[in-house]
């Protein structure tokens, strides 16, 4: 005779999944011990049930399959909530298990009682309870084509008393979704798509992360129509390699000549973008191609919205545009963006054996030297975000995770278990803030009992930087970001992880390279200055007041790394008359 639970996993099973990511607890005790007598699927014990769920979405992105987290009831499953709404936000497929009270006591004020239906509502496709036997596996599966088919989160609430209950017979067999359609888009949005194009003497291109899988068209694209092109964050990783028409990135984390690229274009073409920062955009002259409809046109006024699968759409048009001649407007924008990147090349090389706290900008660079051509990085939100943007080179086969749409703090660490997890040959490296890694610092806990072998880079300037940027460019004197330095090496050898400490420049190069060859988890600390700041390309006057009356701060503009050579490569390239 089987139990709710043990259809419950057998349909997990079916679908693929290889692994449950949360806390064990008597509400999720029938589940876990079905997973315990189940062969091909794990239970991978976390310490935080929040840091299972940024792990089930770093699996998911890394792997492109479903990934399932699980929390007991009350307190358990509420811990879930913040890394949901990130693989939510984040488009990647979850399936949430969020287990309750006995169902006798559910609107009784009972111990742990609380509404997972209600809370996981915002943050997921799907959202329902399972009160009877009678509704598995049908919900389940429902619930599985609704992560997979949509792209993002479903929950199912179950009773522990529900799932221990007999049924008859198996789960029964099931063909799930594993690979979406792509979207076509109608013939007359191709037509006008392709008329804009032909109108526009100067055509600018950015690029989001619904390019993927496109390259090779925006780059023909691009020669076409003669555009620069530049990108989201989430598109870089997708976009920015091997590309002669690349004008860096827009946003508060922009740098190079994005930004005056899409002011001055005469029509700016947003591919997979869903943007969100809509005073970096010229709020005209625009046209918008996404698979996702509800996107188009949510971020600025379009002139056309075209419903369709990037690749697929640019394929369709490429041989209605009309091959331009006049490169001014392209050139003009490769020379702003390579004397915009040169300009500040030199805030991150000059007298480094010297610069103590360390140039994090300089460790971010190393780094990028040092690391597996397709290494994972997953990136704590706040200034590792810039660093990694701005310093860490795609080439098409390398990952860059983060919680690009959701701004949580500490997923760095966590996101790499999952992706370690969804890819175990691969290197898998954590660029972590003291204050991302203090937040969810038992999670080293869990790197060390599954022995999965990260190399955490953590970037430890006793500060919250990017908080702080925020409170000097608003005018506020900085207060509260700063803490007493913690020497995180020691902590991480007290777990039993190999670790070391650099404080000096030129120890910088061999550390890390002695963290990424090691063979199981390292943790390197990085003391970096704290005053190495980033703004924007684009900031308002106000904004520049606001900084000018904080006192005594190092802000460096711009972003080079391998961009610079890039941007130099292309310049090279531009025909000659």
């Amino acid at each position: 005779m089987a139990t709710v639970a043990d259809q419950f996993i057998e349909v997990l099973r079916q679908a693929g999944v290889r692994r449950v990511y949360g806390v064990v607890g008597d509400s999720l005790n029938p589940i876990v011990d079905a997973i315990r007598r189940t062969d091909g699927i794990d239970w991978v014990h976390v310490r935080n049930e929040e840091a299972g769920a940024f792990a089930a979405a770093a699996e998911a992105q890394t792997t492109g399959r479903l990934a399932v987290c699980a929390g007991s009831c009350g307190p358990g499953n509420t811990h879930l909530v913040q890394g949901l709404y990130d693989a939510h936000r984040s488009g990647a497929p979850v399936l949430a298990l969020a287990s309750q009270i006995p169902s006798t006591q559910i609107g009784s004020g009972y111990f742990q009682e609380t509404h997972p239906e209600r809370l996981f509502a915002e943050c997921s496709h799907f959202c329902e309870p399972i009160v009877t036997p009678e509704q598995m596996p049908r919900i389940l599966r429902t619930a599985i084509q609704h992560a997979v088919g949509l792209g993002g989160v479903s929950v199912l609430t179950l009773p522990g008393d529900t799932a221990g209950k007999d049924v008859e017979g198996s789960a029964g067999e099931h063909d799930f979704l594993v690979q979406k359609g792509i979207v076509r888009p109608p013939q007359d949005q191709v037509e006008q798509l392709a008329g804009a194009l032909n109108r526009a003497r100067k055509v600018m291109l950015f690029c989001g992360g619904g390019v993927r899988g496109a390259h090779a068209e925006v780059m023909a694209l691009a020669h076409k129509v003669l555009s620069p092109v530049g990108h989201a964050l989430r598109g870089k990783e997708w976009i920015q390699y091997d590309n002669p028409f690349d004008v860096g990135m827009s946003g508060l984390l922009g740098y190079g000549a994005c930004y005056e690229a899409t002011q001055e274009a005469d029509l700016v073409l947003l591919l997979g973008t869903d943007f969100p920062y809509d005073q970096f955009l010229p709020g005209k002259n625009t046209v918008q191609v996404d698979a996702d409809p509800s996107r188009l046109g949510r971020r600025t006024p379009l002139d056309l919205a075209v419903h369709g699968d990037v690749g697929e759409t640019l394929r369709l048009v490429l041989d209605k545009v009309e091959q331009k001649h006049d490169r001014a407007y392209l050139d003009e924008m490769l020379h702003r963006h390579a004397r915009a990147l040169e300009n500040v090349v030199s805030a991150y090389t000059r007298d480094i054996e010297k610069h103590i706290p360390i140039h994090p900008e300089y460790v971010a660079s190393v780094l990028d030297d040092v690391a597996a051509d397709d290494a994972i990085f997953t990136v704590d939100t706040g200034m590792g975000n810039v660093w990694v943007a701005r310093y860490i080179t795609p080439n098409g086969r390398r990952r860059m995770l983060g919680s690009f749409v959701h701004g949580s703090m500490a997923n760095a660490l966590p996101h790499a278990i999952g992706a370690q997890y969804g890819a175990p040959g691969r290197q898998v490296i954590s660029v972590s803030g003291d204050g991302g890694l203090a937040m969810l610092l038992g999670e080293l806990l869990t790197v060390k009992l599954h022995r999965i072998p990260v190399k955490i880079i953590l970037f430890n300037n006793a500060s919250l930087g990017m908080v702080r940027l925020e409170m000097m460019v608003d005018g506020f004197p900085a207060y509260e970001t700063d803490h007493e330095a913690v020497d995180y090496a020691a902590v991480a050898a007290a777990m039993g992880i190999e670790s070391s400490r650099v404080e000096r420049p030129t120890d910088v190069e061999d550390g890390l390279k002695r963290a990424l060859a090691a063979p199981g988890p390292y943790l390197l600390d990085v003391v970096t200055d704290p005053n190495a700041l980033s703004i924007p390309p684009n900031i308002t006057a106000q904004q520049v007041k606001g900084f000018a009356l904080s006192a005594g701060k190092t802000v460096l503009a711009g972003g080079v790394g391998k961009m610079l050579d890039l941007a130099r490569s292309n310049l090279r390239n531009i025909p000659r008359p």
